[in-house]
């Protein structure tokens, strides 16, 4: 990623944009874009909040709910510890950034469906290089299509596109974005499915421009990178109503009225907690972080949530292999598997 948007290794993120003076210059370049999303929320969140509970899913989701993120970054372990959960639907992050190693992303997820058959999401990540470039961009996903056909035919375009360290300064820019993408599907790979908008947290605000807007685009699935209450129990509530149920009722509701969707079905493909004492591994400050053994309980909790709410597709847990919120420690070297991996791979089995 180029300056100054800054990957951090440790937690698997972009930091924080230090250059203020950018940000706020890109900000106001967009402020036009602000205004239609506070517009456009103003009409469409209070009639999606007293709708949520009326819409009933057309077919009820979850018979195979269980997803989990691998990176490449994390090793070929990570082939050995699928296999041990038992779990068959992978999501492998891609960064436009890194794509002169496009290969080595291709040879990585093929070691996964070698023996067994996965269903595999790709994950396009943003930088602001294919943001600022449109002609870059059309190259760059051409050559990512062509290369993943043949393994999957799932795409999540873009990733925490509210988070301005990820790329985005608008959610219009995103919507160009897809655009771009969805122009290049249409032309040479009718077969793909493109899925978004992918944002971050429960900023349903952001997810209303995504969703209702006069830009030319449809989502064949939704995506939404779901987190609850960072300091607790996915029972938790935010604004008075919305525990992770209610969260979803209102995701899957604005899904049902939106004119940009192509069908129900909604992958929450991140969402976990971090862990205490983990430092700087943990994405979050220590505030924030919870025991090993909460950590296991509120994803037992939150897979139950989703499951019963019979409205979400499936549920990429972020992720296998990372010391600060994932299911194995691997510092210095070794695997440690956490008491949380022990509890995904029996709700695996448990179906």
């Amino acid at each position: 990623m180029r300056t100054p948007f800054i990957w951090d290794n440790y937690s698997d993120q972009p930091h924080v944009i230090q250059d203020k003076a950018y940000k706020k210059q890109m900000k106001k370049k967009h402020s036009f874009d602000y205004i239609k999303l506070g517009i456009t929320t103003a009409f469409v969140f209070p009639f999606a909040t007293l709708a949520m509970k009326l819409f009933k899913p057309t077919t009820p989701k979850g018979s195979d709910i269980y997803g989990m993120g691998v990176n490449l970054d994390k090793g070929d372990i990570q082939v050995e510890l699928i296999e041990e959960l038992g779990v068959k639907n992978l999501l492998i992050r891609l960064p436009l950034s890194d794509i002169q190693n496009i290969q080595k992303y291709y040879d990585f997820a093929l070691k996964f469906i070698q023996n067994d058959k996965k269903s595999i999401v790709i994950n396009i990540l943003q930088d602001r290089e294919h943001i600022d470039d449109l002609e870059l961009l059309k190259k760059d996903i051409s050559i990512i299509f062509n290369t993943f056909k043949t393994i999957t035919n799932e795409f999540q375009i873009g990733n925490a596109i509210n988070r301005t360290k990820w790329g985005f300064f608008s959610i219009g820019e995103y919507l160009k974005f897809y655009k771009c993408l969805q122009d290049i599907r249409d032309t040479s790979y009718s077969d793909i499915k493109l899925i978004g908008p992918s944002v971050i947290d429960f900023e349903y605000y952001y997810t209303v421009r995504a969703l209702f807007n006069g830009y030319d685009i449809k989502y064949d699935k939704l995506s939404s990178l779901l987190y609850v209450d960072r300091r607790g129990s996915p029972y938790n509530t935010q604004m008075g109503i919305f525990d992770t149920a209610n969260k979803i009722d209102l995701l899957y509701a604005m899904t049902r009225l939106s004119p940009k969707t192509k069908s129900d079905d909604i992958y929450i493909t991140e969402v976990n907690w971090p862990l205490s004492n983990t430092a700087p591994y943990a994405p979050t400050s220590e505030k924030e972080c919870v025991g090993y053994d909460e950590y296991a309980k509120y994803m037992v909790e939150y897979y139950d949530i989703a499951k019963k709410s019979g409205k979400i597709s499936k549920v990429f847990w972020h992720q296998l292999v990372a010391p600060g919120y994932g299911l194995v420690d691997n510092r210095d070297g070794k695997i440690i598997k956490t008491k949380a991996f022990y509890e995904f791979k029996k709700m695996v089995q448990n179906g």
